[in-house]
């Protein structure tokens, strides 16, 4: 199998995740550029691979007007910044792997999807659930018809207490005006893992959601606007405070990994104090700029009947999917890791642990998926090989386009049509 040239195009923490890749199996990939304005970053990143100087940019339409130099390019910008770069490597030629979500608005998924198929190139949007061993392991399940047939599904997904207040009420996902709102930033994963796991298309869709905690009103009498400007009766009684999130409950414990490396590349107690104290991160969650939704449900109605229930909500601990899936001849309950299946036949119970060891690494992120689905895109290059990829072009439009009729749903109170 040959090696695989990879340019990386945005070097922050997903761009990292998948270019680590390359370093676990240098005889697989290669990375020989990168794209990013953040010297630090970019730099990280052309270090770990040896990337030549001239193939270190400072934005991806530098990147462009180079001749082709790579067999695909991971496109890992902000989810606003993400149409541009996707429809101009296309253009060149380059296999693309691009983060999700495809872009903030349908239109702009369309012209993606118009791009990719005009250029005739591989396209591989990071559903990384889709990729996990658990959840091939639950397909194939389902496709037996171990429970008969699928009526209904209830799943839940646990975004957690502090993941909330560091993605989506301090961190870039925080407004849907500068990012996409939660649902397309966080939870487009669950509506596309559905959809791919009932394997039908879905013709109807309704959504609630609001903000109800982190709202200025809710911030404690007397609270500062920044966790170390807060009194300390107050800062040591918040779940929410950045002293407790980053220091307190990882930095002192020894985790020195993902989140504490988003708010200083080099994780040391001065530096992170540092962030605390001056940066986004730092900030009381009552006195953001925020508007995301923190608590969501979405109902599903499929093509024959069948129907699906979501619920995202900030206030649980950060932990897998829960899911339950109904049958005409037995019941399934998950929790990402462990497949509980009951026969009705039997009344009998079967366990199925799917789990990965978690070593910080790309090899246990997202349950394996991260892994999964660069060795799948980086393997469907190098054999030409487009069915290894799961989340091509036309899924994932499909459900792109069920995430925009929820938050229609969600904003105007009505129920949605496909």
């Amino acid at each position: 199998m040959k090696q695989v040239k990879l340019l990386v195009v945005g070097c922050g923490a997903r761009g990292m995740g998948y270019a680590q890749h390359a370093t676990k199996y240098p005889d697989k990939a290669q990375r020989v550029g990168g794209a990013d304005p953040d010297d630090e970053r970019r730099n990280r990143i052309g270090d770990m691979g040896n990337v030549a100087a001239e193939f270190r940019f400072r934005t991806w339409q530098e990147a462009a007007q180079q001749p082709r130099f790579a067999d695909a390019v991971m496109i890992c910008t902000q989810d606003s910044m993400h149409e541009g770069p996707a429809v101009a490597f296309a253009k060149l030629g380059y296999h693309i792997l691009l983060e999700k979500p495809m872009a903030p608005e349908p239109e702009a998924c369309k012209r993606i999807v118009a791009a990719v198929k005009e250029a005739g190139v591989y396209f591989a949007v990071c559903h990384v659930m889709r990729y996990t061993a658990y959840t091939q392991k639950l397909k194939k399940l389902l496709d037996s018809h171990v429970i008969g047939d699928i009526v209904s599904i209830q799943h839940l997904e646990p975004v957690g207490y502090w993941h909330q207040a560091h993605s989506f009420v301090r961190g870039n996902w925080r407004r849907e005006d500068e990012s996409s709102p939660m649902l397309l930033a966080k939870s487009c994963h669950d509506v596309d893992w559905l959809r791919y796991v009932m394997g039908r298309p879905c013709k109807q869709i309704q959504s609630f959601g609001s903000l109800i905690h982190f709202r200025p009103e809710n911030a404690p009498a007397g609270a500062g606007k920044r966790c170390m400007e807060c009194p300390k009766e107050i800062e040591s009684q918040c779940p929410y405070s950045a002293l407790k999130i980053y220091l307190r409950d990882r930095f002192d414990k020894g985790e020195l990994w993902w989140p504490l490396d988003i708010l200083t590349l080099d994780v040391t107690e001065e530096n992170l104090r540092e962030a605390i104290k001056t940066g986004p991160y730092g900030r009381c969650v009552y006195a953001c700029d925020n508007d995301v939704v923190d608590n969501q449900v979405v109902n599903f109605f499929f093509d024959n009947g069948t129907t699906a229930s979501m619920t995202m909500t900030a206030f649980n601990e950060h932990s897998g999917r829960l899911t339950r899936i109904f049958g005409t001849r037995g019941y399934i309950d998950t929790d990402s890791n462990v497949i509980r299946v009951t026969d009705f036949l039997t009344d009998k119970t079967q366990e199925i642990d799917t789990g990965v060891e978690n070593d910080g690494g790309i090899l246990s992120g997202h349950g394996g998926g991260d892994f999964a689905l660069m060795e799948r895109f980086v393997t469907a290059v190098a054999t030409n090989d487009p069915s290894l990829i799961l989340s091509g072009v036309d899924d994932t439009l499909e459900s792109h386009l069920m995430v925009f009729a929820a938050e229609k749903s969600r904003v105007t109170g009505t129920v949605q049509s496909l």
